[in-house]
């Protein structure tokens, strides 16, 4: 399933972000790929270890785990750090999916990537093209989210950039290791967290709400990895 996570990043945070990146050395992307993205990628990044990218990442980190709808649907356990990139000029990213496990920076942790997102940074109306293409079960979703909204997908999906005709897209993106692996359940649990949240507000903490409280729970401890 995938979920658009709204105003992560609000309209001032961008800017500054945005005056930082505009500053940027920014390198071939296809160094952080293998042999078979690499036949399909072309773009740009910031360098994995380049001091801005670890700024503002850190700082994306901060805000993404302070927003209820992202842990909700996330349930992160461990999530990499943010890296960033930017497409212009005809530059794509085409079919592909998403390694299954990637190496934490700096440490000798990895993780499984559950779920993938993207961060805009530029508004839609700064570049032609360029939209996020996911395929699933029903068909190829494109999405061209406002700067500072983020989508959220599970990493299993075939996905691909499309060419940008005009202007520039620059986002960030990461990938986040789930305390529930299976996507089904995470679903069912977010749907079930949205339920509860909602009777909460109407009867306050009623039997019922807790009880159902309890069943959420009870999943969550069965389903986690933990």
């Amino acid at each position: 399933m995938m979920f658009h996570i709204e105003g992560l990043l609000d309209k001032n945070e961008v800017a500054r972000m945005r005056q930082l990146l505009a500053e940027a050395i920014w390198a071939d992307g296809r160094a952080t790929v293998g042999p078979q993205g690499a036949k399909v990628k072309q773009n740009r990044q910031l360098p994995v270890d380049s001091p801005l990218a670890l700024q503002l990442g850190e700082f994306i980190l901060q805000k993404l785990y302070q927003h209820p709808q992202f842990l909700a649907a996330a349930l992160p356990y461990r999530t990499v750090p943010p890296l960033f990139n930017s497409y212009a000029g005809g530059e794509h990213y085409g079919l592909h999916v998403d390694g299954a496990i990637r190496q934490l920076p700096g440490s000798s942790l990895s993780l499984r990537t559950d779920l993938s997102s993207t961060l805009f940074l530029s508004e839609p109306d700064e570049y032609d093209g360029g939209e996020l293409q996911v395929m699933d079960t029903y068909g190829a979703h494109e999405v061209k989210l406002p700067a500072g909204d983020l989508i959220l997908y599970p990493s299993t999906s075939l996905h691909q950039v499309l060419p940008v005709k005009r202007g520039e897209r620059i986002c960030s993106f990461f990938w986040t290791q789930s305390l529930v692996k299976n996507d089904m359940q995470r679903s069912m649990l977010f749907e079930l967290d949205g339920h509860i949240q909602a009777l909460r507000a109407q009867l306050g903490d009623s039997a019922e709400v807790l009880g159902l409280t309890g069943h959420y729970h009870n999943l969550l401890r069965q389903w986690s990895e933990l």
